[in-house]
């Protein structure tokens, strides 16, 4: 049996088409527009779902960037700072040389001695440095200066560790607690056994100004001691900034691959969009083209 077409068939098929032209033109201008083929979860849902996986794997990947570079500049600074405190030591060395030496008189070791204070003080220094804000040799008591001037050979120090995630479940230490460059604090049951290096600075003023030629040339091995540490701890921090700027480069390279597969994932094809856009202009001009010649007819036009 045929089926009777009608002119309102006809009307209604029309728009039907003009509004399908229509949409997928609108598609495609948004596309244009935003750069991007997925701008609703309805455009591709499963692109959608690997999309949003890969925004939160390239999130967590800047905070392990951002975690790293705060590392990286906490152990420069670090590093920095046991470089001027090797500087004072090695002038304490010098003099301590200078001291040791017999024919010098009393006012010539009351001298260095006074120049050792000042180091006594630089170091004091050199051990309450703050890096934005924060005590690096104090452990994870960060708010609190590690060192007092008068009672620097006895300050407990705070030993704990601040730890930086790099990576999944990996995590590295980025500071270096006073006690391991400085030294242990005095003993109070047993003071001035150790070779911290505020009591090392202080025997080596006492022996100075007593003139004892012979406590001053001991003391330079206990200065040699004080030097190897922090050299020990400059070679950790180095160690730790190579590992840390491995995984820098590691993460670097991973977030450029996320990029891509978010890119290949969301980004509209440019130069395709626009092809299909002037395609679904032409084909919806074509349709307005063709419709008015079927809207136009009517009964009137078959009775002129």
């Amino acid at each position: 049996m045929t089926m009777r077409v009608t002119q309102g068939m006809m009307n209604n098929q029309l728009l039907r088409n003009i509004s399908t032209n229509l949409h997928r033109m609108n598609d495609h201008q948004n596309q244009l527009a935003t750069g991007r083929k997925i701008n609703k979860p309805s455009d591709d849902p499963v692109g959608m779902s690997f999309g949003l996986r890969y925004r939160s794997e390239l999130a967590a990947n800047e905070q392990y960037e951002s975690n790293v570079d705060a590392a990286i500049s906490w152990l420069d600074y670090t590093d920095s700072m046991l470089g001027q405190a090797n500087s004072v030591i090695q002038r304490v060395r010098e003099l301590a040389v200078q001291g040791a030496n017999s024919t010098n008189p009393q006012q010539a070791l009351n001298a260095i001695a006074s120049e050792v204070k000042q180091l006594y003080s630089q170091m004091v220094t050199i051990g309450n440095s703050q890096f934005n804000g924060k005590y690096v040799f104090n452990g994870q008591k960060t708010d609190i200066p590690p060192y007092q001037l008068e009672t620097a050979m006895t300050d407990p120090i705070d030993t704990g560790e601040i730890k930086f995630e790099i990576g999944v479940g990996v995590r590295i230490a980025a500071n270096v607690p006073g006690n391991q460059v400085f030294g242990e604090p005095d003993d109070p049951n047993n003071p001035g056994t150790n070779d911290n290096i505020f009591r090392v600075l202080d025997d080596l003023v006492s022996a100075l100004q007593s003139g004892d030629h012979q406590e001053v040339s001991n003391i330079l091995g206990r200065i040699d001691t004080v030097n190897d540490r922090f050299l020990e701890a400059r070679a950790d921090i180095g160690a730790r900034l190579n590992r840390i700027e491995l995984a820098q480069s590691r993460l670097q390279d991973i977030g450029v691959n996320l990029q891509t597969l978010q890119s290949k994932t969301e980004d509209a094809d440019i130069a395709g969009v626009i092809t299909n856009l002037k395609t679904d202009e032409n084909v919806y001009q074509s349709s307005l083209s063709v419709g008015a010649k079927i809207i136009s007819v009517s009964l009137v036009d078959f009775l002129k």
